[in-house]
């Protein structure tokens, strides 16, 4: 669990006992670890460091300016989706030639912007954005570096709504008709395409379909050069997956075992867009029980984290490991599989305040029995949390703190009521 730990039987962010934060700062409330970034950070540095690849913390993963600035920081670019990400990227310190600007849908303004901050490279996904860059760099005078971005159509690996190289779905260029594509703008006045860019989705534990990307882009690569364009970049994306349920993720080394060979090969700069990675067990999301009740034979834990904090399990399905703050005396700290039966648990849901069925983190989940005032921590929440919260029922969002060692900091107030109408409020002032 990284620099999570329970210690005398009270988990421990780093140094700090996370019920003094829990006190402090109220709940539900997000708790980040500074070392925990910066290791994984350094282990993907380590594991491509053949290659110097160009790291660019995916903002949509989590956008907090706080942690973005640590990934300034310590080096890393920024991989942004929208105009609000580049602005959060700027705002962390973050420079244009370190940024690389994803997305199916850029509008005009969004394009604008990335031109004028200078970023390093768009990632193009359709003739009519790559045409639409084209008019507006023409119009500022400047020429748009590009890395078209193509599906590799490879078998599916992951859920289906974050899979992203398979045929049907909206992201990409399809690899049976890229090479038309691409020879229609070879001379093409205000974009250059130098760069390849294959984001195969997410989480991903397996090597398999890098080689297998690896393999489609070696052919592409070559052919886009015969062509005429000077491909110097191939952006490999991210996806590389975390420890969600037990040890079922590879390290960075196992993924560039596979990745360096075909860099080199292809003679390209490396760019890797890792989100998840780096976060996503960097945090976690600490509720506090309410009520307990028993309906229909089942058992339920109402604790005040709802959807609105955490809708990956109800979106995706997901998995997300969760046990008590201070669990009780002959229980394990924490179990080895969360997923079996457990001594002293019994079978029961986790579900929040909002008014929705769908309303849950956990179903059938062993657990021990709880009272009201329990803290819960569900773990591996640091990527895709706080960044898809939403004020679903009006709710307040939650606070968010970031722990180094001994220290910690508010990174993120609690919102307040007003905070939900202000907005509204303002527009009839």
């Amino acid at each position: 669990m990284d620099h999570f730990h329970y210690r005398s039987r009270v988990l421990h962010c780093e140094e700090i006992p996370v019920s003094v934060l829990a006190e402090k700062y109220g709940t539900p409330l997000y708790i980040y670890s500074r070392n925990t970034i910066l290791h994984h950070l350094g282990q993907l540095k380590r594991a491509f460091a053949a290659v110097e690849p160009l790291i660019c913390y995916s903002v949509k993963t989590n956008g907090n300016v706080h942690l973005c600035r640590i990934m300034a920081e310590n080096g890393a670019g920024f991989d942004v989706t929208s105009g609000g990400e580049l602005y959060r990227a700027l705002q962390a310190g973050g420079q244009g030639s370190k940024i690389v600007f994803a997305g199916v849908g850029k509008t005009d303004a969004e394009l604008r912007d990335g031109l004028d901050n200078g970023v390093f490279l768009f990632n193009v996904e359709s003739e009519g954005e790559l045409l639409a860059l084209g008019e507006v760099a023409r119009s500022l005078g400047k020429t748009a570096p590009v890395a078209l971005r193509v599906n590799p159509d490879l078998p599916p690996k992951t859920h289906a709504k974050t899979d992203t190289s398979v045929k049907g779905v909206k992201f990409g260029l399809d690899i049976d008709t890229v090479l038309e594509f691409a020879q229609k703008v070879v001379d093409h006045p205000h974009v250059k395409i130098v760069g390849l860019h294959m984001h195969l989705g997410s989480p991903i534990l397996k090597t398999d379909p890098y080689k297998q990307g690896i393999d489609k882009g070696l052919v592409l690569i070559d052919q886009l050069r015969q062509q005429g364009h000077n491909i110097v970049y191939w952006n490999m994306g991210g996806g590389f997956g975390i420890h969600y349920r037990k040890k079922e993720a590879l390290p960075a080394d196992a993924f560039a075992e596979v990745i360096v060979p075909g860099i080199k090969q292809a003679r390209c700069k490396l760019v890797l867009e890792p989100g998840r990675f780096i976060v996503g067990n960097a945090g976690i999301l600490v509720s506090r029980v309410i009520y307990t009740k028993e309906s229909g034979g089942k058992h339920f834990i109402i604790q005040d984290a709802a959807m609105n904090d955490l809708i990956r399990p109800t979106l995706y399905d997901s998995f997300h490991r969760i046990w008590p703050v201070e669990p009780a005396a002959g229980l394990p700290t924490p179990p080895e599989d969360y997923e079996s039966g457990i001594a002293g648990t019994r079978i029961q849901d986790v579900v929040g305040p909002v008014c929705e069925s769908g309303d849950f983190l956990a179903k059938d989940r062993a657990l021990p029995d709880l009272r009201r005032g329990d803290l819960l921590a569900t773990f591996s929440a640091g990527a895709y949390g706080m960044s898809m919260s939403s004020n679903y029922n009006s709710r307040p969002r939650a606070a968010e703190v970031l722990v180094e060692g001994s220290n910690h900091r508010l990174i993120r107030r609690r919102e307040s009521f007003q905070d939900l109408v202000r907005p509204e409020v303002e527009a009839t002032a």
